[in-house]
């Protein structure tokens, strides 16, 4: 991949992660670029239309543009359209907040959701951003379908992150992750009790297309004074049923159709 294509998507990523924008210096201190290299990139982006610079603070900040490409392409996959009745009557049984991620290649990525909960403490994160393979119930019932090896591979590929950031339950090494993957193929469906956030509870089970190939991986998270284990438990039923429906009806969406775990073609020199 060129090296301006690739220093320009890494400055859209960095800048996705702050809404209120970030100064030249900060940007280029988290992307590990010159300055003079940031500032002509950010020079192209925002004559493309993908980044506005707010002179009161001197902070570039991405447009509606980049928010426009990802909301028509979702539109456009009828993805949501397949899935939001399936995870709306998920989200009014559970209770709870109710999210799809589909496969992605090397990762899982959250594309749709249903909020559940009508008061007290609603979980919401954000959409479009990829799974946290090492400390979420959906990464963990999706590398339990890998092997060993594989899911070392993925896992080390993604980094586990900042222990500070997860709950305290959150693994802190691959061997802790792996027993927790063992224990995963057990079961149709994998439970994190304060893992992703604190005091935070989640159950994950995989959607298969009508091939059985893993295309998502539907979710259930909530905070654990209400999403206790015996709850999930209790709920485990009704997210296989979903999961079972959303694989019936994957051929609608383009999305589904492709095989997720196909790598991406390589261009011709």
């Amino acid at each position: 991949m060129s090296a301006i294509i690739l220093r320009s998507f890494r400055i859209l990523e960095e800048l996705s992660n702050y809404p209120k924008g970030r100064t030249l210096s900060e940007l280029a201190a988290a992307v590990d670029i010159p300055l003079s290299a940031t500032h002509r990139l950010l020079a192209d982006l925002m004559q493309a239309g993908y980044v506005r610079k707010d002179d009161r603070h001197d902070d570039f900040l991405l447009t509606m543009q980049v928010v426009s490409l990802g909301l028509r392409f979702l539109s456009a996959s009828g993805v949501v359209d397949v899935a939001q009745p399936t995870l709306e009557r998920l989200a009014a049984k559970s209770g709870e907040l109710v999210r799809l991620a589909v496969v992605d290649q090397d990762q899982l990525v959250y594309v749709a959701k249903a909020q559940g909960a009508t008061q007290g403490l609603r979980y919401d994160p954000e959409m479009g951003r990829p799974v946290r393979l090492s400390c979420s119930a959906a990464g963990l019932v999706w590398l339990a379908t890998k092997s060993d090896d594989e899911a070392i591979r993925l896992v080390t590929k993604q980094g586990m992150g900042n222990p500070a950031d997860f709950g305290p339950a959150a693994p802190t090494s691959i061997m802790e992750l792996m027993a927790q993957v063992q224990a995963a193929r057990k079961r149709k469906f994998a439970t994190t009790v304060n893992v992703f956030l604190p005091a935070m509870s989640s159950m994950a089970t995989l959607v298969r297309d009508p091939r059985g190939d893993v295309i998502a991986a539907l979710i259930v998270a909530g905070p654990m004074t209400r999403l206790t284990q015996g709850r999930m438990d209790s709920l485990g039923d009704a997210l296989l049923a979903a999961a079972d429906e959303l694989g019936r009806n994957s051929n609608v969406s383009p999305v589904f159709q492709r095989r997720p775990d196909q790598p991406a073609p390589q261009l011709s020199k």
